[in-house]
């Protein structure tokens, strides 16, 4: 035995000295500096590779040149630059001969390996442990490469290069959620194991059996293979869809369906829900963008939904659908012309019945507003703009719709006739000014299930009307500001009415005539104006150092003729009595006046500010408050008028409690009284034997939010205002509105660099918010003294930690003596993952609604969602 182990050593140590005496017969270089191979050093001209024509090489230790083996090695931060091809690593070898090259790792003075070879081609960048790449046919070997395609990172055992654009992977790992750097160091937070699968540089990735780890824990979600993006660019595909449940509807599947990137300006969305009772829905939406022209949305959602099962008690069916469209165009592309929109309509139950979103704010709204709008400006003096518009109201409550298709108004800028060019506009004449402005509209009122259907323009009213207001504005006295104007204005009308006198046979007959018709109608105005100042003064000791009252009296004067040319009388029974009417009863634009009105106006504006020396003694300049921000008192006598010559006080007001803490006030006073019907009659409430003033309404609201930063020093007031994550509401009173069908939109598109986030403030202050809002209505026009509206509304967001969250939207109805819609939701951020949980206790919109899913934009299909419906029945 020891024979036998002698003559083994023996054998390598002379294989020893034999190598070693090889080698001594090399070239050994020791330089920091590179430098390109001179090939006639080293190989014969005839048979020089042609390799070395092009390469180039640097290592900081040694280059080592071994001309019997062909072979270049390089040690300690090495580098090759081959075309495209750029290789740095801590040991490389190149056989020169069959242009092939290794490169590793090497160890440091401690024993640890280190400088990890990283190997560049064009745009794809590889980490491995080592590699053998071969020049000629461009195919290699790696071990342990580490790889980011986009955002997705790659880690795989063994990896076979076959091609620039195909690699072999054998078990790998893929994740979105941090470097998968192996089992020594830090662990992704959850990654899919691959056996075996193919890998397109700058495009997919396509596996065999994969599996989810999480934590480098095993789970039993797998798939028997799998294709993962890993391009940011646009590209077709298919949605996966939601899997759920209801106790109406049966399973679902839910937002389901294909993506379509039609062109770099616009996409399409094409989404459907089915449900196992029958019920289903689609959604198709498109979003487009053109930069610096115009960008925008569309949607169309329709709902055919079932409840219950045929013949049980609450069955049902019922279709509800919703168009959506919001467009913006940039201003740099034509500033004289624009274009928007923003329409939002469909069926009244929309909101309530839709089982694919949970919009709180349009549910507890009724009413739906669109509007899309033209408008051309000519330059020029004149200020000539053109506009084209189309609106629509949807009362949700009522289902009424009032469309107006279209609106053409046409304006002008003020013209000056009196004016000296050059010269600025001083006095009675040189400060008269005339505008134009023309409108033409067509209205319709119908009920919603018209809308879009043939009938819906049959009882449309139609009309033209031109404005032309004149004013012109003078001084007196220096103190005192006077103004004197007037309208005039023309309504055309292409459909008008005439009663027919009574017949025993037929009564009276209303008909309607068509045909061109029109009146005038003009009033003029003048006022006077001046500003009253008050102030106190304090001693330098006090804080306080003054007061300031501002006070703006206004006395107008109004005048509106009577135009009873254009009223007629008829007959209206058998006994001859009569009643007045006008033609145009009914029009678009309204009647002309028939009763002359020649009024007194009075109001008297006040503001209340002081000044406070500052707490911070280094700060010299004062800090400016307002007391009242405004006190407001306005009343007007109608000198024509046989009866209620005054017209009722309104007193109305807002004043500041503390930063950002603003309260709106305002009331109502009648001089006159009421009989014993509650009806109002033309004697003064004094002499009723009531007070001075009857106290007919008043109203006070206010909206609060403060945080844990509103009472710190040096607090700004957009932290104050900061306004919180929502939906319908950016303070999240009515709570978060939530759309099932676009989750995505919650999702990170591109992976940002995340702000450090200090811990040590977590353990004395968890960052707050809190909004409060109340409102308060009191009616007494009738004597009924009620208080119609009286409720206090409340939100709340608190952050527990950097990860969790959690949030509450409720109130309370002093009036109704209940809760008000209320919300609760939690909120963790999951590094890699989002978890959302929101819940509506009681009400009859009741529900739930739980997700998680991976924020990374690529891997977004893959989520859990699980919620509750409403029950509709409530």
């Amino acid at each position: 035995m020891l024979i036998t182990q002698f003559q083994i050593l023996k054998k390598n140590l002379i294989a020893f000295i034999v190598i070693s005496f090889l080698l001594g017969l090399n070239i050994i270089y020791s330089q920091s500096n590179s430098q390109e191979i001179d090939t006639l050093n080293f190989v014969e001209q005839d048979k020089k590779p042609l390799l070395l024509d092009n390469i180039k090489y640097d290592a900081t230790d040694s280059i080592v040149i071994d001309q019997k083996n062909n072979k270049i090695i390089l040690y300690n931060n090495a580098k090759i630059v081959y075309r495209d091809i750029e290789l740095t690593s801590g040991l490389i070898i190149l056989d020169y001969k069959e242009n092939i090259v290794n490169a590793g790792r090497i160890a440091d003075s401690k024993g640890n390996l280190s400088q990890y070879p990283t190997f560049k081609q064009g745009g794809n960048i590889v980490n491995p442990d080592s590699i053998k790449y071969n020049f000629d046919n461009q195919k290699a070997l790696i071990w342990n490469s580490k790889s980011e395609e986009n955002g997705m990172n790659i880690l795989s055992t063994l990896t076979k290069k076959q091609n620039d654009s195909v690699y072999y992977l054998k078990d790998g790992k893929v994740t979105t959620g941090g470097n998968l750097m192996g089992d020594e160091t830090e662990e992704a937070d959850y990654f899919f194991k691959i056996r075996k699968g193919k890998l397109v540089p700058g495009g997919n990735i396509v596996t065999g059996f994969t599996n989810l780890f999480v934590k480098n824990v095993p789970t039993p979600i797998g798939l028997p293979f799998a294709y993962f993006p890993s391009q940011q660019t646009k590209d077709s595909g298919f949605i996966i869809p939601n899997i759920n449940e209801s106790n109406e509807r049966g399973y679902s599947l839910q937002n389901g369906g294909y993506y379509l990137p039609i062109s770099e300006i616009f996409d399409l969305t094409l989404l459907g829900d089915y449900y196992t009772n029958g019920s289903y829905g689609v959604n198709i939406s498109s979003m487009y963008r053109k930069r610096y022209k115009y960008n925008g949305n569309f949607s169309v959602r329709y709902e055919n939904l079932i409840n219950g099962e045929r013949g049980l008690p609450g069955y049902g069916k019922s279709t509800v659908y919703n168009i959506r469209w919001s467009h913006s165009k940039d201003s740099k592309s034509s500033p004289y012309s624009s274009f928007s929109a923003s329409v939002n309509f469909g069926s009244s139950d929309y909101f309530r019945e839709s089982v694919n979103q949970l919009n709180t704010a349009n549910f507890l709204n009724n009413n739906l507003s669109s509007s899309v709008s033209y408008s051309k400006t000519i330059p020029g003096s004149a200020g000539i703009r053109l506009s084209l518009n189309a609106n629509m109201s949807q009362n949700t409550q009522s289902k009424e719709v009032n469309l107006t298709l279209p609106t053409l108004t046409l304006n002008t800028s003020r013209f000056y006739p009196f004016e000296r060019k050059g010269r600025s506009k001083k006095g009675f004449f040189q400060n008269i000014n005339i505008q134009y402005s023309s409108k033409a509209e067509n209205r319709a009122i119908f009920s919603d299930d018209l809308l879009l259907k043939k009938g819906m323009f049959e009882n449309a009213k139609n009309g033209v009307q031109h404005t032309i207001p004149f004013t012109t504005n003078f001084k007196i006295a220096k103190h005192f500001s006077i103004s004197v104007g007037g309208r005039y204005q023309d309504t055309w009308n292409f459909k008008t009415i005439k009663y027919n006198d009574f017949s025993e046979e037929n009564g009276v007959v209303k008909d309607t005539v068509s045909g061109f018709e029109r009146f005038g109608i003009y009033n003029y105005n003048a006022s006077i104006t001046t500003k009253v100042y008050g102030i106190i003064n304090f001693k330098p000791k006090n804080r306080i150092q003054s007061i300031r009252h501002t006070m703006t009296p206004t006395i107008s004067y109004s005048n509106n003729p009577s135009f009873e040319k254009y009223y007629d009388t008829y007959i209206i029974d058998a006994n001859g009595n009569t009643a007045e009417y006008t033609r145009f009863e009914g029009g678009l634009y309204g009647v002309p006046g028939k009763n002359y009105s020649s009024s007194i106006g009075i109001s008297i504006q006040n503001t209340i500010e002081a000044k406070l020396k500052p707490k911070d003694s280094t700060e010299t300049e004062l800090r400016k408050v307002n007391i009242f921000k405004n006190l407001n008192l306005s009343t007007n006598y109608n000198v024509a008028a046989t009866e209620f010559k005054w017209s009722p006080i309104r007193v109305s007001g807002s004043f500041d409690i503390t930063n950002g803490f603003t309260v709106n006030s305002g009331a109502t006073f009648d001089l006159y009284a009421l009989d014993e019907n509650n009806s109002r009659i033309n004697v003064f409430n004094v002499k009723n034997g009531g007070g001075l003033f009857r106290l007919t309404s008043a109203n006070l609201s206010t909206q609060y939010q403060i945080n844990n930063n509103t009472f710190k020093r040096g607090q700004t007031e957009e932290q104050i205002l900061e306004s919180t994550s929502g939906g319908g509401r950016a303070d999240d009173l009515f709570g978060v509105s939530q759309d099932f069908s676009n989750s995505r939109q919650y999702l990170e598109e591109e992976e940002e660099e995340e702000e450090e986030i200090d811990l040590q403030k977590y353990r004395y202050t968890m960052p707050w918010s809190l909004n409060l809002a109340y409102s308060l209505t009191y009616n007494n026009a009738r004597g009924q003294n009620d208080f119609s509206t009286n409720s206090l509304m409340v939100s709340s967001n608190l952050s527990l930690t950097p990860k969790w969250a959690v949030g509450v939207s409720s109130g309370y109805d002093f009036k109704q003596k209940g809760f008000t819609y209320t919300q609760i939701r939690f909120d963790r951020d999951l590094d890699s993952w989002r978890l959302d949980f929101s819940w509506v206790p009681f009400s009859p919109r009741a529900s739930w609604n739980f997700f998680i899913g991976i924020k990374s934009g690529l891997l977004s299909d893959l989520k859990y969602e699980k919620r509750s419906e409403p029950d509709r029945t409530l």
